[in-house]
């Protein structure tokens, strides 16, 4: 009972400290509260699970290392949106993982139906890169995409193709290998219709993602 109450204090201290309120008057938790508050759940969970004693505690020192990963993306994911405004290529963080999802067009990174980087692409790639060895506690997803203009197996090549080749930048830029994930979908998870060129245009991308960690150093 005594620790249930201890990670209740916990929590709406958290929920307290952390709303802020929005221009139309609503109010709501910012991010790094959001990350404190599941760092409480997670560190009194463990603690319960792994038969600790002092699950109050545990749940304290959860909110600290889950505010510390709130902060350390929400600084990320600023400084990534002031870097790549302009470029055609759009920022997102997830509010519920905090993780942080670029999007880029294939219109500003390849010629059609090539995964040769475009070398008026390669400056954003640099002020990427940049942000990445700063902010070095991240792993990062690489994904290919295409239309469906061509064959399934075809495009599943030209995906992978052109992941790697963005994958193979940042690195060669000074980003670790181990922190960089390569995947390949093709033309099986399209965003906007393939019988329209618009729509096309969509679906031929690179989308990155930057994970959360679990804690920050």
């Amino acid at each position: 009972m005594r620790n249930t109450l201890m990670i209740a204090a916990v929590a709406s201290g958290l929920v307290l400290s952390g709303c802020t309120t929005t221009a139309d008057g609503q109010q709501r938790l910012n991010k790094t509260a959001i990350g404190s508050l599941a760092g409480a759940v997670g560190g009194a969970a463990i603690s319960k699970a792994t038969g600790g004693d002092k699950t109050g505690r545990d749940a304290a020192i959860g909110a600290a290392l889950g505010a510390g990963v709130g902060y350390y993306m929400e600084r990320q994911a600023k400084q990534l949106e002031q870097q790549m405004a302009g470029t055609g290529v759009t920022v997102e963080q997830n509010p519920t993982t905090g993780n942080i999802d670029l999007v880029m067009p294939g219109s500003i990174t390849f010629s059609f139906n090539d995964a040769t980087l475009s070398q008026s692409f390669k400056p954003t790639l640099d002020k990427l890169a940049t942000t990445m060895n700063q902010y070095n506690q991240n792993t990062i997803t690489i994904a290919g995409h295409t239309d469906s203009v061509g064959s399934a197996s075809y495009n599943m090549g030209l995906s992978r193709d052109r992941a790697y080749s963005v994958a193979n930048y940042l690195t060669a830029r000074g980003v670790a290998s181990n922190r960089v994930n390569v995947v390949a979908y093709g033309e099986s998870r399209p965003v906007a219709d393939n019988n329209s060129d618009y729509g096309r245009q969509q679906n031929r991308r690179v989308e990155l993602t930057v994970n959360a960690p679990q804690s920050v150093n």
